[in-house]
C-alpha cells in the first residue's frame, strides 16, 4: 500500500463518508472510491460495508485502521518535525485571552501545536481588560486571543474565529430578567456597568455604548477593575453588562440572569498581533487557531 492509500483509507475509516473524505483530501469521490477497491483487491477482502445510506468498517477494517493508525501518526509527526525546522517553528508560542472560551481554544490549540511541532512549546496566560493591549506591546506574548476589532495603532487583528451573539447580563430581579429577549432600545432603561480604563474604544461602543441606535442616553453604572467584578456588581442590583451569549454557561450564579439581544452585532473574537509582524512559529500557530475554530 501506497503512502498515500493509506491516508485515504484511514480518512474514509474516520469520516465513514466518500464525499467528506474526497474532499477533506482534495480528490474525488472516484478517486477515493478507487483506492479503496484496489486495497481490497491486495489485501484479499472488504474493508468497507457500503449501502446506499452509510458506510461501516468490517472487522476486517477495523483490525487494519487499529494496526495503520499509530505508525501513520509517526511518520505524520515525523514529517511534520523535518517542515518545522525547515520553516523555522522552533521555540516558544506565548498566547494571551481575554475570555475562558478563548482560553478553551488557545489551549486546544497548545495542546495539537506542541504535538505537531516537538521543537515548539507553548504558553498561555490570561490577560486582563485593564491593560488589554499592554502585553502585546510590551511583546510579552506572540498574540492574542481577544474580542475584535480592537483598532489601536501597532496592533494588527484578524482572522476572526467565530462569533457570539450578545446577551444582556442583568440582576435576577429586574424587569428585563423576565423578558425571553431584549432591544439595544431596552438599554435606556438599565445602568451599564463602566470599564476604568484599559479597552480600545472600538470595543467599548460595543460593550458599554452611551446611547441606545435611536439616541437616548444610556445609564452610568459603577465602574469594574477586574472582569470578575462585574457578576457581583449586577448580582448586587447596580447595574447590567453587555456579554457573548455563551457568557451563561461560564459565569452563571446566584443572582444574575442572561437575557439574548434580539438585535444589533454580534461579539466576534479572533487574534491580536503586533503590525510589524510575527515569528514563523506565531504564524504557524494562528493557521491551527483558524483550523480548529472552522
Amino acid at each position: 500500500m501506497e503512502l498515500r492509500d493509506i491516508e485515504i483509507f484511514l480518512t474514509l475509516a474516520e469520516e465513514l463518508h466518500f464525499g467528506r473524505t474526497a474532499e477533506r483530501l482534495h480528490l474525488t469521490t472516484a478517486r477515493v472510491s478507487q483506492s479503496i477497491k484496489k486495497q481490497e483487491r491486495v489485501i484479499g477482502g472488504p474493508l468497507f460495508d457500503r449501502t446506499s445510506r452509510a458506510v461501516s468498517l468490517t472487522s476486517l477494517g477495523k483490525l487494519l485502521r487499529d494496526d495503520l493508525l499509530p505508525a501513520h501518526r509517526q511518520i505524520q509527526r515525523a514529517v511534520d518535525r523535518a517542515a518545522a525546522e525547515a520553516r523555522g517553528i522552533t521555540g516558544t508560542v506565548r498566547v494571551g485571552y481575554t475570555t475562558p472560551w478563548c482560553a478553551d481554544l488557545a489551549l486546544q490549540a497548545g495542546r495539537a501545536f506542541s504535538d505537531r511541532y516537538a521543537g515548539c512549546t507553548v504558553l498561555v496566560q490570561e490577560v486582563q481588560f485593564k491593560d488589554m493591549l499592554g502585553p502585546l506591546r510590551r511583546g510579552e506574548l506572540d498574540l492574542q486571543l481577544s474580542e475584535l476589532p480592537a483598532r489601536s495603532p501597532g496592533i494588527a487583528d484578524g482572522p476572526v474565529l467565530f462569533r457570539e451573539p450578545r446577551a444582556l447580563m442583568v440582576p435576577a430581579g429586574h424587569l428585563l430578567a423576565r423578558r425571553d429577549s431584549v432591544s439595544l432600545e431596552d438599554l435606556a432603561g438599565v445602568p451599564l456597568i463602566r470599564s476604568d480604563g484599559g479597552l480600545p474604544e472600538s470595543l467599548i461602543d460595543l460593550h458599554i455604548p452611551v446611547r441606545t441606535p435611536m439616541g437616548l442616553p444610556i445609564p452610568d453604572g459603577p465602574a469594574y477593575t477586574f472582569w470578575p467584578e462585574i457578576p457581583a456588581l449586577v448580582a448586587a442590583g447596580l447595574g447590567a453588562s453587555i456579554v457573548a451569549a455563551r457568557a451563561a454557561r461560564y459565569h452563571a450564579r446566584p443572582g444574575i440572569a442572561f437575557v439574548p439581544f434580539r438585535d444589533g452585532p454580534t461579539l466576534d473574537y479572533g487574534v491580536l498581533r503586533l503590525a510589524s509582524g510575527q515569528t514563523p512559529p506565531a504564524a504557524a500557530f494562528v493557521e491551527l487557531l483558524a483550523d480548529l475554530a472552522s
